[in-house]
């Protein structure tokens, strides 16, 4: 039996003996690192010097794309160490950073579509008082309120969990996670799971309802609207769907698998499916929208256009 003071490392056993090969993979995914990056940064910058993409859709996209910048970077830095590695160790502090890094990145992404939702419904279903109901300060108070309820419950998660005593180091994945740190405590977990209960249970209700609430109220104005209002709806709620259905499956998955046997399912693929959350998101997102509103695309084909 060991305390948690004399726990200083985790070993990630999730990791393949790849051999040779590591170098294919570590390119792989360092050049999905690159481009994740970088259409993200690249977007950010398009909204933030482009005046005109100063309106509250676009304010609640940077926050999204700055999330994702903030996830991938708590995963992919110690994911290409661990894969050059031959022993797949982390220290306890770094190990818990990174907790804190990918929950809050998951809680931030659902606040942050939720807020993209609410505002969607307002441009739609009040075009009128858009403006009035969705106005700078809001926007403001909105962004902040996302990014600080995130940081403050994952703190809380964190504190519950970084002084449990534990009976062993060994995480089954190939990154760090709440839930396979409390599964090693050999001390009394209630609290742990209580709040874990809790917070995940009305942070989910609350978000699936709102979303659901907001959809319903947009769908019935666009039966009963113009074409015009139809054509709206579907060019700017159609990505935001589907960054929601592909975020909210993988989440899904990711929650679980961590708490049921997958020991059927094979290592690759659960390797594959646990990273999805973490490495889809931040790389589709910036893609989807980019491509499919109608501003940022023009925008970005006159920078394209400028340097030629």
């Amino acid at each position: 039996m060991t305390n948690s003071s004399q726990v200083s490392y985790f070993t990630l056993t999730a990791y393949l003996d790849s051999g040779a090969l590591k170098y294919l993979y570590f390119t792989v995914v360092a050049f999905l690192y690159i481009v994740i990056v970088t259409v993200n940064v690249l977007l950010i910058v398009v909204i933030c010097v482009n005046r005109s993409l100063h309106e509250p859709m676009y304010m609640f996209l940077c926050s999204l794309f700055v999330n994702e910048l903030y996830g991938s970077t708590g995963l992919f830095p110690l994911l290409l160490l661990q894969i050059l590695s031959d022993v797949h160790t982390v220290s306890a502090p770094l190990c818990f950073l990174q907790i804190f890094c990918v929950h809050t990145y998951g809680t931030a992404e659902l606040a942050n579509l939720v807020v993209m939702s609410y505002d969607r419904y307002l441009a739609i279903c009040f075009p009128l008082q858009y403006h009035t109901r969705m106005s700078p300060c809001k926007v403001s108070m909105l962004i902040v309120l996302t990014w600080f309820s995130s940081f403050l419950g994952i703190t809380v998660l964190i504190s519950l969990s970084a002084p449990l005593q534990l009976c062993g180091n060994i995480i089954n994945k190939v990154y760090c996670d709440n839930y396979s740190v409390v599964k090693l405590a050999c001390s009394d977990t209630t609290v742990n799971n209580i709040y874990g209960l809790i917070s995940t249970s009305l942070t989910t209700i609350s978000a699936v309802s709102l979303i659901l609430y907001t959809y319903t109220r947009i769908l019935k104005v666009c039966f009963s609207g113009s074409k015009q209002t139809r054509q709206k709806a579907v060019s700017t709620c159609t990505p935001h769907l589907v960054s929601l259905l592909n975020y909210s499956c993988s989440a899904f998955y990711e929650i679980a698998q961590s708490r049921l046997n997958m020991k059927h399912v094979p290592n690759m693929v659960r390797i594959f499916l646990s990273l999805y959350w973490l490495i889809c998101s931040p790389l589709c997102n910036p893609l989807l929208y980019g491509l499919s509103l109608t501003k940022i695309r023009i925008i970005y084909k006159g920078l394209i256009l400028s340097k030629v």
